[in-house]
């Protein structure tokens, strides 16, 4: 089968920064058509610059990459340097870039690739707020039909929330656009912090990472190393989840996941459970079921499928 065509839009973030690499590591699956910035994580200026020191640690310098919208829809943007650090990738050091930062806006470039492409060929991988996504489906509302699926990262039912009680980071950061996207009848799949926390990098996996010898290797462990912190802290996990790689592992190896399909609706007004999925898992109402969300994955497969890719960069 030919690769699967895909748009990754994020806000690298060292989990975003792995989820990339993963793609750019794996063409005869994954053809990346590019990346679309935007701001969550770190403001948007930090996100594209992230996204290109990634493709170019990744030896991929040709990805194209496009910055997108510096704020959510109708509120102050939220973002996480407690978590990723002041530059939102620290941990190695990364040279600037020299490959250029596209021209075209990351939302005009979703619509038209979606245009351009026959209906059903081209997958938009959301890592971060989905506001670039819910501003291509307003502008444009005739490509919501030519999306094949979306695999998105976000959102929470039994873990609840990571940024708020309720609410995971990526959804509370833009409800608005989340529900636009949630709304829009375009095939989701969803992947929440109740399996995200599942994909532990445990010392034994980072240092598997490590032994790679390869810069991207080395800089993925680093890149752990740094917001493990975070979340040891927090939780008192073993390590730090990798949220973002569940997206493309989903790509890869769609059968070590497993999820049912429900009704995921957005809280988008009340000021205590802001941003919260409201995950109907055990289907305790008769709204129509509108994503496969993710409840479960082989965390031993998936780190197997991580490393196994890292060694190719």
């Amino acid at each position: 089968m030919p690769p699967r065509k895909i748009i990754i839009d994020t806000d690298p973030g060292q989990d975003d920064a792995v989820a990339i690499l993963l793609a750019l590591a794996s063409p005869q699956e994954i053809e990346v058509l590019g990346l679309t910035c935007v701001a969550g994580n770190v403001p948007l200026a930090l996100t594209a610059l992230n996204a290109r020191k990634v493709c170019e640690l990744a030896g991929k310098p040709e990805v194209k990459v496009f910055a997108g919208c510096d704020r959510p829809l109708g509120r102050a943007l939220v973002t996480a340097e407690h978590v990723h650090g002041k530059t939102g990738l620290d941990g190695p050091d990364l040279p600037v870039p020299q490959m250029p930062l596209q021209d075209q806006h990351a939302v005009d470039f979703i619509i038209d690739t979606l245009r351009a492409a026959p209906p059903k060929t081209v997958t938009l991988c959301p890592l971060g707020p989905l506001t670039n996504i819910a501003m291509a489906f307003e502008k444009a509302p005739d490509i919501v039909e030519r999306v094949q699926e979306i695999v998105l990262m976000g959102g929470a039912y039994f873990e609840v929330g990571n940024i708020t009680p309720a609410a995971e980071f990526n959804i509370y950061v833009d409800p608005q656009a989340a529900h636009i996207v949630f709304s829009s009848g375009a095939p989701l799949v969803v992947m929440p912090l109740d399996v995200t926390h599942k994909a532990l990098v445990t010392t034994p996996r980072n240092e598997a990472f490590r032994a790679l010898g390869t810069p991207a290797g080395v800089a993925v462990a680093q890149m752990t190393d740094f917001f493990e912190r975070f979340d040891k802290e927090k939780y008192g996990s073993a390590g730090a989840p990798l949220h973002d790689p569940c997206v493309t592992a989903y790509l890869l190896a769609p059968e070590i996941f497993s999820g049912r399909h429900i009704n995921v609706e957005i809280e988008t007004a009340s000021e205590l459970t802001l941003g919260m999925t409201v995950a109907d898992w055990w289907r305790v109402t008769d709204r129509a079921p509108n994503a496969l969300f993710i409840g479960d994955l082989d965390a031993d497969a998936f780190f197997s499928l991580l490393t196994e890719r890292l060694a190719r960069l």
